[in-house]
């Protein structure tokens, strides 16, 4: 593929079975919502202040000034500017969850290589519409930029790839790059699970399931006699798998 108007574009799966999952968490959402509305919404606990490592910070702070991550911030403000009725993309960090998904979290290679290829496509359709880079476009040029490629599948998948890393980081625990201090909740009055992961206990960075299991103690009934009793009584044996 040169641009996202080629007519050879297929959807891949993964953006397929993304879209499947975001429509059942759609439908849980919205019994949440019903739920909420009758008892009422719930208040935001104090959260601890979370910021990158020193590492990953100096990286982004690096990376930010040339592409892809130029052009990903640019679009990123577009889609979620800064507003006096909610967060913007800045706000909630979403270019520095993004740089979380793309460098630390397991993302499909194909997915970022469509993010990162999309990147290009933007580039050269602004170079073929007003002769600039999509960063030095007004906002008005680069709200009719991208309408224009949203026309498209390909334009329209990649501007929704980077609409739900933008939700994400607004919704996601702290520890995961976006939503500092839990600034997303706030603004939704939304009540996030505690205890809430640190690093070094975020999904990817458990053990794998299988491996957890085995190591896991297991409860284990046995029966035995109790011939004072002249009853059977339940003992709870706890073993270890290796």
């Amino acid at each position: 593929m040169k641009s996202f108007f080629d007519k050879a574009y297929q959807t891949p799966l993964w953006f397929k079975e993304k879209e499947l999952s975001k429509k059942v968490l759609t439908q849980q959402v919205s019994r949440r919502n019903i739920l909420k509305s009758a008892a009422g919404a719930t208040g935001v606990m104090a959260l601890p202040a979370f910021s990158l490592d020193s590492q990953t910070q100096t990286s982004l702070a690096k990376s930010k000034k040339t592409d892809p991550w130029l052009t990903l911030d640019a679009t990123l403000a577009h889609l979620l500017p800064t507003s006096a009725t909610g967060p913007s993309a800045a706000d909630i960090n979403a270019l520095a969850y993004l740089y979380q998904v793309m460098t630390v979290q397991p993302t499909p290679l194909q997915e970022k290589e469509f993010i990162v290829k999309g990147v290009g496509w933007l580039n050269s359709f602004a170079n073929s519409e007003y002769s600039k880079a999509f960063v030095q476009l007004s906002v008005d040029e680069k709200e009719l930029l991208l309408r224009g490629i949203s026309r498209s599948s390909a334009g329209e998948n990649w501007l929704n790839t980077l609409l739900n890393y933008i939700f994400e980081a607004m919704l996601t625990p702290p520890a995961y790059g976006g939503n500092p201090e839990g600034i997303g909740w706030q603004w939704l009055e939304h009540q996030g699970g505690f205890p809430l992961p640190k690093a070094g206990q975020r999904y990817f960075e458990l053990p794998p399931r299988g491996k957890a299991k085995n190591q896991i103690a297991i409860h284990e009934i046995e029966i035995v006699k109790d011939s004072n009793r002249l009853a059977n009584i339940l003992l709870i044996k706890r073993i270890n798998k290796a």
